[in-house]
């Protein structure tokens, strides 16, 4: 997933030089992931676009202060989380499942049938409001494992808490989603749906 850490440290020494290019490209490489866990995280199309895009502006006036021993999404992901923060102090989520659920991450939706489509969409905008019902530290930690495939040990440093502590906030994530279908959902989509839960 992603280039290659060499590749991106590359980048960031060239963007920071002055070159326009390579910070395009630092944020092409990261906008799509950004904003889909972002849309995630609030259920708001547009406060995910701002704090993405200021997340970015913050990222690229602060280039020079970035520690190539750690990782560019790690640092990146730290600034949006608290533009994040402080827009919740100010807006309360309003969720619209339709636009959450039709963003993935860096890939095009492939053509289905429109009757696979729809149950899909169904799909997404039941994870979706699965994933209002849990806590801010469960939904986080299982959207950076699932959505954007994080091993433990990297949300572990991300969130700053204990690798056991991360194991059991995704346990207690997903069983809490499993809750919720098992409640809300039909024998059909919990068939499909509740062991495998695929977060985009």
């Amino acid at each position: 997933m992603g280039m290659d850490k060499a590749a991106e440290v590359r980048l960031i020494e060239l963007a920071v030089a002055g070159d326009k290019g390579a910070a395009s490209d630092l944020i092409r490489a990261h906008q799509n992931s950004l904003f889909a866990y972002m849309l995630r995280m609030s259920g708001n199309p547009d406060i995910a676009e701002d704090i993405v895009q200021d997340a970015f502006v913050r990222v690229l006036l602060n280039l020079h202060r970035f520690d190539p021993r750690f990782r560019f999404s790690t640092w990146l992901f730290t600034i949006a989380k608290r533009l994040y923060v402080n827009a919740m102090q100010k807006h309360k989520p309003l969720y619209d499942s339709d636009i959450v659920g039709s963003r993935k991450g860096d890939w095009d939706e492939p053509n289905e049938p429109t009757l696979a489509k729809e149950r899909d969409t169904h799909a997404r905008d039941a994870i979706g409001r699965a994933l209002q019902e849990l806590s801010p530290e469960q939904r986080e930690i299982i959207l950076l494992f699932h959505q954007q495939e994080w091993p433990i040990a990297l949300i572990a440093e991300y969130t700053d808490m204990p690798e056991g502590t991360v194991k059991s906030h995704l346990h207690r994530g997903r069983r809490r989603m499993r809750k919720y279908f098992e409640e809300h959902e039909s024998e059909e989509f919990l068939a499909r749906f509740s062991d495998e839960v695929v977060i985009q």
